[in-house]
């Protein structure tokens, strides 16, 4: 059986975000954006209430799809399509609960086994239907939609059923994984021997490798295991010329990287069934340490100068002073962690450090690796910490972050539950326009909240180091004005963070994709030539346009 997020929001049933425990985070919350969570929730309705199209599919595509897969394993009732019909955007939960489904898969199939995905493609292609891979459903950029104005059948390919590690090769140090297991699925199967894949994103439980893999995913502890671009090794992937298959080799210089072609493709190439990927042996030690900086330009100055240095920690991130307050209100009643954070530090940092409280920074930086390793990377990041004027406060905020780093999404629920509107964008740029980007976002932002008649807030961490530069994650909310529609209002707001993005020397995402949210900037982002490539590739793989059409570019 494979389990799905619930159809209405993030996560299973009966998991939810509570702030009874964190005293300062209402205020917070109210006072930053006008949003009240102390107000009751808006009624999600029942899906029974809600009108959901009938499905379109010809009783002879259904029949074909059965003998392909059996079945147990062709689904067309009312939640398994509404399940499959978005991802989890803020859009995707806007259109979802207010009954506007868009283009509905007709059928819901199940393959078991790289020949049956095979099935599923010949049966899709010779009755010109639509296919659109499904991982777990976590999406956030619109890639699992069809277009609204399809007429052929739609069909969602659900791969949750491929979801075993099939060898680990022990002296390579890869894994050879089948698309659709999820994370916590694959990290249980390689601990069990172990290693670890050492992949983390925020959708880490709800996200499988094969997703991972077609939107280029990037993992909380990048900085020592690497992009999903650097993890993965070799591919296999069902396409309508056949079973593309690339070599689990280091370096192959054979032409342009077919791996590189499949990665970030977002199912315009095929079917993703399984991944060779590099994975690491179980660290003796892993520890997360908590640092303040005296501002968020100290921080990015710090952060530049480790990635430049023989330090290699697994986690690097800053957050910029709006974020720092936000985590600092997040911290529960009475907790060690919220003592120490909201009066210890406060204290020591404006009395022994002068900081000015409003500006500073929290960063939170991982080690792994045998116990000599981790102390030696403690102390060379310990020493350029203390030369940006930062200072350390232990393990105890590591690891509650630790704890709570996949729990976000609840957060945007709960605010969407009470009729505000919360959201994440990120992007990467070089080290010498990181803090120019990030000015002019937030100011972006700013002006858009203005624009559409309305305060709120946005903040910013940095994640994910390399030696040119890094990923800043914003995170942005407000409370839409009662006379105007809040996804009109979220369009001015996300789209104008977007836009500072390219106009400021970054790429429209980091790590989520392009999807149709974020093709607007495509063109921007890679050149209009780029774009001709890029479509150009997919129409020579895809000429009936059935893998996933409008997905990345059109």
């Amino acid at each position: 059986m494979v389990e799905h997020m619930k159809w209405y929001g993030w996560g299973q049933e009966g998991v939810a975000f509570h702030h009874e425990d964190k005293p300062a985070l209402a205020p917070f919350a109210r006072r930053m954006a006008g949003i009240d969570f102390d107000a009751p929730p808006v009624r999600v309705p029942e899906l029974s209430e809600l009108t959901v199209p009938a499905p379109r599919a010809p009783a002879l595509l259904r029949e074909a799809f059965v003998a392909a897969v059996g079945s147990e394993h062709v689904h067309d009732d009312d939640l398994d399509r509404v399940v499959h019909c978005y991802g989890k955007s803020m859009r995707d939960l806007v259109r979802i609960r207010r009954g506007d489904f868009g283009r509905l898969p007709d059928l819901v199939v199940y393959p078991g086994d790289e020949a049956q995905v095979e099935a599923v493609l010949r049966v899709a292609l010779e009755h010109d239907a639509v296919v659109i891979p499904f991982g777990g459903g976590s999406n956030i950029v619109g890639s699992l939609e069809a277009p609204r104005e399809e007429t052929r059948p739609v069909v969602s390919v659900d791969m949750g059923r491929l979801r075993l590690v099939l060898e680990v090769d022990e002296t390579s140090q890869l894994a050879r994984i089948q698309a659709g297991a999820l994370g916590p699925d694959l990290e249980e199967q390689l601990n069990a021997r172990g290693w670890t894949l050492g992949h983390f994103p925020d959708s880490f439980k709800h996200s499988t490798l094969g997703g991972w893999i077609a939107t280029r995913s990037s993992g909380m502890q990048s900085d020592r295991f690497g992009d999903i671009a650097d993890i993965t090794r070799a591919v296999r992937v069902v396409t309508p010329k056949g079973v593309l298959a690339t070599r689990r080799v280091p370096v192959q210089s054979a032409g342009p990287s077919l791996r590189e072609m499949v990665l970030g493709s977002e199912g315009r190439l095929g079917l993703i069934t399984e991944a060779t990927v590099q994975v690491h042996r179980l660290a003796e030690e892993r520890v997360i340490l908590a640092y303040f900086f005296p501002d968020y330009a100290s921080g990015l100055a710090a952060m530049h100068d480790i990635a430049a240095s023989d330090a290699s920690p697994s986690i690097t991130r800053v957050s910029d002073e709006m974020e720092t307050q936000f985590t600092m209100a997040t911290s529960k009643r009475g907790s060690r962690v919220s003592q120490l954070l909201n009066r210890a530090v406060k204290l020591y940092a404006s009395k022994r450090k002068g900081f000015d409280l409003s500006r500073m920074c929290l960063s939170f930086i991982g080690y792994e690796g045998s116990s000599a390793h981790v102390k030696r990377q403690k102390q060379l990041v310990g020493e350029i910490v203390k030369r940006h004027g930062g200072f350390g406060v232990g393990s105890g905020p590591g690891t509650l972050y630790d704890q709570k780093k996949f729990d976000t999404p609840y957060i945007r629920d709960f605010i969407l539950d009470r009729g505000a509107y919360g959201d994440v964008s990120e992007t990467s740029s070089s080290w010498a326009t990181l803090k120019t980007l990030h000015d002019n976002v937030v100011a972006a932002a700013q002006k858009a909240f203005a624009e559409v008649g309305t305060q709120g807030f946005v903040f910013c961490h940095l994640s994910h180091s390399y030696h040119i530069g890094a990923c800043q994650y914003f995170t942005f909310a407000f409370q839409p004005p009662a006379e105007r529609d809040g996804l009109e209002a979220y369009d001015v707001v996300k789209g104008a963070i977007q836009q500072a993005f390219i106009d400021n020397g970054g790429t429209l995402s980091h790590h989520h994709a392009v999807g149709r949210e974020h093709k607007p900037w495509i063109a921007e982002d890679v050149s209009q030539a780029g774009v001709e490539v890029v479509g150009a590739l997919f129409a020579g793989v895809d000429p009936g346009r059935n893998l996933n059409p409008g997905a990345v570019v059109d």
